[in-house]
C-alpha cells in the first residue's frame, strides 16, 4: 500500500426527492435596474436551453436577487466524462448518484461544501470529483481510493483521540480548495480519471492482497466500503482516517464507509479542510468519532489568495463539530509572508477561547517549500515558538508544534492542573502516558479528549 502524506437542512441522497428552488418574492423590476445574469444565473433558473434570457423578466430577476451565491467556484464545463470511459466508469460502480443535490431542470446543484456548484449536463464540478449526467449529478470517487497505508494515529495529528492507536488510512483524488502549498497536490487537484484506471478486468482485492498491489494494480483496483471496513479490521486497526486529499470531495464514499465501520465498533476520523455544508456535515456527525481540522488562516482575504475558500465556512464547521459532541483538534500551518503574523495569530487564538473553548488541541505545523510556494524557506522555529506562547497566553490547555525535530516538550501532553507531563511522544511513538480514564494519573484533572 502507498503511502501518502447553519443549522442543518434535509438534503437529497440517492433515495430522497430532489427539493426544487422556491422563488421568495416575485414583482416588477426596480426601477432603473437591469437585468444582468452570469452563465451561473442562467443555469440556476434554467435559462438556458430553455428559451435563453428571453424568458427571464421579472421573474427571473427576483429569483436572482434572492439565491445569488457570492463569488461563486469555477467549474469545469462539458468535461464529464463520455461514452467508453462512463460506461466503463459506472460498470466498476465508480460513478453513484451524488447525495445532498438539488434539480433545477436539466442542471443541478451540489450542496456538498459551501462552494455550491451549478452544472449544466456535462459539466464537471470544483472539486474534480463530480458531475452532471442527464440531469442528475453523480460522485466520480466511489470505491476507487488512490492512496491507503496504516498509520499512527498521532500523524494526523490526533494527539487526545486514542493515542498509541492505528488509523486504515485512505484517500481518494480532488478537492474543493486550491492551496498554493498543497502537499498532495498529486492528487488533491487531479481528476479520478488521472489517478484510476477502470480498463482490463475488474480487481477487488482481500485485505490480504491489499499489500501485494503493484504500481499498476493499484490504478485499476476497487475497493468499496464494506472492503473498507473489512480491511480495518483485519488490519485490527482502531480507526478509518478519510485524509490526504479533502475528503469533503468523496462525501458519498466516505459517509457510506463510515457506516459500515460504526457497525464494526471501528472509529471514524475526519482529517479536512472543514470545507463542508451544514447539511452534509450533519449527515456525517452522525457516524463521526473524531476529526482533525485544518484552520489555514484567520483572514478571509488570505483564505481567498492562499486556500481558494473562505474562513466563515470554516469556523461554522468547528462550532458544529462541538455542538454535536464529535472530537476535534485544530491545526494551523504557519506559512511564511501569509500567516506568519503575530496580530492574526492571538486573534485566532482568542476565538478559539471564546468560541471552542480552552480544551481543543491546536497544532502550529511547519511549512516547508511545497507546490506554488516552492519559492518560500521553511517556517523558522521562532516564530512557531512565538505562535505556541500566544496561544498559550490566550488561555489554550494543549498547544503543540509539528514538523520539527530538536524544540522540546512541544508534542508532549501537560496536565492543566498540575502541570505535569501526562503523555510523552517521540515523533508519533507514544513513549509514557498517564491519562488514567481520562483523567491526570498525578491530580485527578480532567484531560480533554478520548482516552479509551
Amino acid at each position: 500500500m502507498a503511502e501518502a502524506d447553519e443549522k442543518p437542512v434535509e438534503g437529497a441522497g440517492n433515495n430522497a426527492p430532489s427539493p426544487r428552488v422556491r422563488c421568495a418574492h416575485v414583482g416588477p423590476l426596480p426601477q432603473g435596474e437591469r437585468v444582468r445574469l452570469t452563465r451561473r444565473d442562467a443555469l440556476r433558473y434554467g435559462l438556458l436551453g430553455l428559451g435563453g434570457l428571453a424568458g427571464a423578466g421579472a421573474f427571473g430577476y427576483s429569483c436572482l436577487k434572492a439565491f445569488r451565491s457570492e463569488n461563486p467556484a469555477s467549474i469545469f464545463p462539458g468535461d464529464a466524462p463520455s461514452g467508453e470511459v462512463w460506461e466503463q466508469w459506472r460498470a466498476r460502480g465508480w460513478a453513484r448518484e451524488g447525495y445532498h443535490y438539488i434539480s433545477l431542470g436539466q442542471n443541478v446543484e451540489c450542496h456538498i461544501c459551501p462552494n455550491r456548484c451549478l452544472l449544466a449536463p456535462g459539466d464537471r464540478s470544483h472539486c474534480r470529483n463530480r458531475v452532471n449526467k442527464d440531469g442528475k449529478l453523480y460522485t466520480l470517487a466511489y470505491g476507487n481510493p488512490c492512496a491507503m497505508h496504516i498509520d499512527p494515529i498521532e500523524k494526523k495529528p490526533l494527539f487526545h483521540f486514542m493515542p498509541a492507536s492505528s488509523a486504515f488510512s485512505l484517500a481518494t483524488s480532488g478537492c474543493p480548495f486550491r492551496c498554493l502549498n498543497c502537499q498532495n497536490w498529486e492528487i488533491s487537484q487531479a481528476r479520478p480519471e488521472e489517478t484510476k484506471d477502470p480498463s482490463g478486468p475488474e480487481l477487488r482485492p482481500t485485505p490480504q492482497g491489499l499489500a501485494e498491489l503493484t504500481q499498476e494494480t493499484q490504478r485499476r483496483y476497487s475497493l468499496f466500503p464494506e472492503d473498507v471496513a473489512a480491511s480495518a479490521a483485519h488490519f485490527r486497526c482502531d480507526s478509518i482516517a478519510y485524509t490526504y486529499s479533502e475528503p469533503t470531495a468523496y462525501f458519498e464514499y466516505m459517509l457510506d464507509t463510515c457506516k459500515l465501520a460504526r457497525a464494526r465498533k471501528i472509529k471514524n476520523v475526519w482529517i479536512s479542510c472543514g470545507y463542508m455544508s451544514g447539511e452534509a456535515l450533519a449527515d456525517l456527525c452522525k457516524v463521526l468519532d473524531g476529526a482533525n481540522v485544518n484552520l489555514k488562516s484567520f483572514s478571509e482575504d488570505i483564505y481567498r489568495a492562499l486556500n481558494d475558500g473562505r474562513l466563515q465556512a470554516i469556523l461554522d464547521t468547528l462550532k458544529f463539530l462541538k455542538e454535536q459532541g464529535v472530537w476535534f483538534e485544530v491545526t494551523n500551518l504557519v506559512v511564511p509572508t501569509y500567516t506568519d503574523k503575530p496580530d492574526m495569530i492571538k486573534k485566532m487564538c482568542d476565538w478559539l477561547v471564546a468560541n471552542i473553548g480552552p480544551g481543543y488541541p491546536l497544532h502550529f505545523s511547519r511549512f516547508f517549500p511545497m507546490y506554488k510556494l516552492a519559492h518560500l524557506a521553511p517556517t523558522p522555529a521562532e516564530i512557531l515558538m512565538k505562535a505556541r506562547e500566544i496561544a498559550q497566553n490566550a488561555g489554550l490547555h494543549y498547544v503543540y508544534i509539528g514538523n520539527v525535530r530538536g524544540l522540546e516538550d512541544v508534542e508532549n501532553t501537560f496536565c492543566p492542573g498540575c502541570k505535569k507531563m501526562v503523555v510523552q511522544r517521540d515523533v508519533f511513538d507514544v513513549t509514557a502516558n498517564h491519562v488514567k480514564q481520562g483523567k491526570c494519573e498525578f491530580c485527578n484533572t480532567k484531560i480533554a479528549g478520548v482516552w479509551a
